[in-house]
């Protein structure tokens, strides 16, 4: 099967939507102030394909265990 580069594409653009996910998903489990959940959540949307990984290495915030 040959990879065309709309496929490829295709793909790059799912991951990055899925890096995206994963960073908010993970910002959402911190306890942060709204303008710090602003700017982490721009540093992930803004530089698509390293802003998730730095925004989880980070580690900002406290940690908010779900209750439940």
């Amino acid at each position: 099967m040959f990879i065309t580069p709309q496929v490829m594409r295709t793909l790059l653009f799912v991951c990055m939507i899925g890096m995206a996910i994963l960073a908010a998903v993970y910002l959402s489990r911190r306890r942060l102030s709204f303008y710090d959940y602003l700017a982490w959540g721009l540093l992930a949307i803004m530089v698509p394909v390293i802003g998730p990984f730095l925004v989880i290495l980070s580690r900002p915030g406290e940690w908010h265990p779900q209750k439940g």
